[in-house]
């Protein structure tokens, strides 16, 4: 095929369809219709290795739409008014405020004044008034202020969505962008933690693992690669690995947004997006597949009910209140019933009058029935029946919850704390614990690193600042510089980099993960470039790569020697040799140096590294970097000698030890004998408003525990520094707990499952875990 035929074919609705199928059949069809994932990229004017280029991004936007999901119209102010009227009091107090003025009304026009004295009945109506007067000014207090609200939290999603950037390859160029500007044909660089943008079919992945629950309800990890599985679904997470992704799909076009589109148009016409499958495209292809259209069943013609507006405790309270006071509510214990007395007074006092009426009228002074003179007797029984009940209900009871919470809603709002939900402010006054994260929350997540120790020597905080003023190779030999270049450049997400600062002064811009970025800047001390290195070892090389996970806590690769290594290697004809790969390690200190049976000197001395040279390592360097607050990572790496390999060509080759393929699925067998390169300790320092926060919290009676990855005695001092712990408490048993013991403590002894009970008594004293 052709390119100009890969263009013209090359339409929103094949690219639908493209993202319809699943598993192996994305693999054939992109195969067959464009030649592979390449003629895929290049019937989008894209490139696997380059991008889009930027000159294209304004057609492809207009030929393929923006990655925008049309949101859903806001509620009008009618729309609004009518929710606010689905108050129970409320439409008790419109009831009687009608019947009240209805029949005052009525009497006034209907009733001859004794010798010329002006009657009741002339003001009656004001009552009823009044009573209706109260309730617009409540719905219109609660229709305007959910109106604000919505506008308000609008534009502060639109403000949000606007921040919300990705990593894309544009032009040759890695760069972040905002999630709105990604187009059809964009590479997105994916990693660990990722909300997938938009739709697309993986071009390079490593071990790439996504939770497609949101969209397909399964809970277990898909593990996505170009050959079993290469679709990509907008709004799924990654949940480890890392990868490339060529953007087939967006906005409405994604999965997400024809979901969304329809949940829109179940009482209108399908969107546009909703095309049959089975008309576009290569008509052999969706013949030889046999798609069916897809139905989408009608809507009941019957409208959906209103939901009554979501209450506060405190309004449900007095509501009930309200109505109790109304009807003089009781509940009975005997007939499990509600009893409305106060309903069945207002009937009793008003079935009395009549009765003692009809007694004195009829039987004691014998008149007959005149319908104008008796009937407008009995309407003025039912008239004071009626205004029982008014009198009764506190319509002032509505309108002063509502404009409390109203007015404590837009204190909150000058202090730059929005509240959508005016239930919420109330709930949030009774919380008396909150679990925080460390990184990010209590911290600024600007890392730094700011020590490093070596086996023979400690780079303090004083000598990094002078570190690219001196000359580093008479700190570490060439052989550890090299090393040292390869574990921290090769071994960590390419997405991971330093961008130059916006002006001058400022410090590189951290793109990525900010624990490899403070790797990256402790590099460049050096005076060392991690971009060559990276062109020299492209991530389609790699031979594996174990990636971070919280559980794993460390991430690992294999790569294939340096070339200036001495080590044999085999012809282009097929020629078995003897090959050496290295493998890169780092991650949580203490779990490194753990794996380690070798060290290495800063002159390039490679000296046995038993336990209890393991143990004083975390003694001397490790718990010391804790104790500051600093996070500890620990660089290792392996040299690894495969025994034989047979050349195929340049970059496809297979492994062989004692004549069978190499097992690298099986990290155990790989990530042990290491050696030990160095541990570094990285600075996340506290954000400065942080202190007082907790210190207002406390003061309120609030408890402020901090849940976090990190290490323990790191932890602490973060904790320590915040005001979490105190010097009283700090140091305290039980104070400071790991997720395992906290896990064993709130489970039943006996039954081992979760205890209310064990559970309380654990949260009264722990403060981080």
């Amino acid at each position: 095929m052709t390119s100009e035929n890969q263009k013209m074919q090359c339409t929103p609705q094949v690219l639908q369809f493209l993202m319809e199928l699943r598993g192996k059949e994305v693999v054939k069809f992109i195969d067959r219709e464009f030649n592979g994932y390449a003629g895929l990229a290049k019937a989008l004017s894209s490139s696997p290795d380059k991008g889009l280029n930027e000159t294209d991004i304004l057609k492809h936007r207009e030929i393929y739409g923006p990655n925008v999901i049309p949101q859903k119209p806001p509620k009008s102010i009618f729309r609004l008014i009518w929710e606010a009227l689905q108050d129970i009091t409320l439409l008790v107090l419109i009831g009687a405020a009608i019947i009240s003025l209805g029949l005052s009304l009525y009497m006034k026009f209907n009733s001859v004044p004794a010798h010329g004295e002006p009657s009741e009945n002339e003001t009656g109506w004001i009552e009823g008034v009044a009573i209706l007067v109260a309730v617009i000014v409540v719905v219109a207090v609660v229709a305007v202020n959910d109106w604000q609200k919505e506008k308000q939290f609008r534009g502060l999603q639109s403000r949000i969505e606007a921040e919300q950037k990705f990593t894309v390859l544009r032009s040759g160029y890695i760069k972040e962008i905002s999630i709105a500007d990604i187009v059809v044909g964009d590479v997105c660089l994916v990693k660990y933690g990722d909300l997938l943008p938009a739709d697309g079919v993986v071009l390079q992945s490593t071990d790439l693992k996504i939770d497609e629950s949101s969209l397909t309800g399964e809970s277990d990890h898909v593990k996505k690669s170009p050959i079993l599985d290469p679709t990509l679904l907008s709004g799924t997470h990654v949940m480890e690995g890392s990868g490339r992704m060529l953007v087939t799909a967006v906005g409405k076009n994604s999965q997400a947004g024809i979901i969304y589109s329809l949940l829109n148009n179940m009482h209108g016409n399908l969107p546009e997006t909703a095309v049959q499958l089975n008309s576009v495209g290569s008509p052999n292809e969706f013949n030889e597949t046999n798609v069916a259209p897809i139905e989408i069943p009608k809507a009941k013609e019957n409208k959906p009910k209103l939901r009554t507006k979501e209450m506060s405790v405190l309004q449900l309270k007095l509501t009930k209140l309200a109505i109790q006071i109304g009807y003089i509510g009781r509940y009975n214990p005997f007939t499990y019933n509600i009893t409305h007395l106060g309903t069945v007074l207002a009937s009793a006092t008003v079935l009395i009058l009549i009765i003692k009426f009809c007694v004195i009228e009829f039987a004691q002074k014998g008149e007959t029935w005149e319908t104008g003179r008796h009937l407008k007797q009995l309407i003025q029984f039912f008239i004071i029946g009626v205004t029982i009940l008014v009198v009764a209900v506190p319509e002032g009871l509505p309108l002063a919850v509502t404009l409390s919470l109203a007015y404590s809603v837009k204190k909150m709002m000058k202090d730059n704390n929005l509240v959508r939900h005016l239930d919420a402010c109330e709930t949030m006054g009774n919380a008396t614990a909150i679990c925080s994260d460390k990184t990010g929350t209590l911290t600024t997540n600007r890392m730094t690193v700011i020590e490093a120790h070596f086996t023979d020597r400690i780079i303090a905080p004083l000598e990094m600042e002078s570190l690219k003023k001196s000359s580093p190779a008479s700190l570490l030999s060439d052989s550890v510089m090299q090393k040292l270049e390869l574990a921290i450049a090769i071994n960590s997400s390419y997405t991971s980099r330093l961008l130059p600062p916006k002006t001058a002064g400022d410090m590189p811009t951290q793109v990525g993960n900010k624990t490899e970025c403070a790797l990256l800047g402790f590099l460049n001390h050096f005076d060392r470039n991690y971009d060559d290195l990276r062109n020299q070892y492209p991530e389609c090389d790699f031979v594996k790569v174990y990636t971070f996970s919280s559980t794993r806590k460390s991430m690992s690769t294999i790569i294939h020697a340096p070339k200036d290594d001495p080590y044999e290697v085999g012809s282009a004809s097929g020629k078995s040799a003897t090959m050496k790969l290295l493998l890169l390690t780092k991650g949580a200190a203490e779990m490194v140096i753990s794996k380690c049976s070798h060290q290495v000197t800063s002159d390039g001395k490679i000296t046995p590294f038993d336990e209890e040279k393991r143990a004083a390592t975390i003694i001397s360097s490790v718990e010391p970097m804790a104790r500051k607050g600093l996070r500890t990572i620990a660089i290792a790496y392996r040299e690894l000698i495969t025994g034989r390999y047979l050349s195929i060509n340049c970059n496809l080759f297979c492994l062989l030890a004692r004549g069978r393929p190499l097992n690298f699925d099986n990290e155990e067998l790989w990530l042990k004998d290491l050696t030990f390169l160095c541990a570094v300790g990285i600075e996340d320092p506290v954000r400065p408003e942080v202190p007082l926060a907790i210190e207002r919290c406390q003061h309120a009676g609030i408890t402020v525990r901090m849940v976090t990855g990190d290490n323990v005695e790191t932890a602490r001092s973060i904790a320590t520094k915040c005001g979490i712990l105190t010097e009283s408490s700090g140091h305290a048993d039980g104070v400071v707990m790991d997720g395992r013991e906290f896990n064993r403590r709130i489970r039943h002894p006996a039954t081992g499952q979760v205890s209310q009970e064990c559970f309380d008594k654990v949260c009264c004293f722990v403060f981080f875990i």
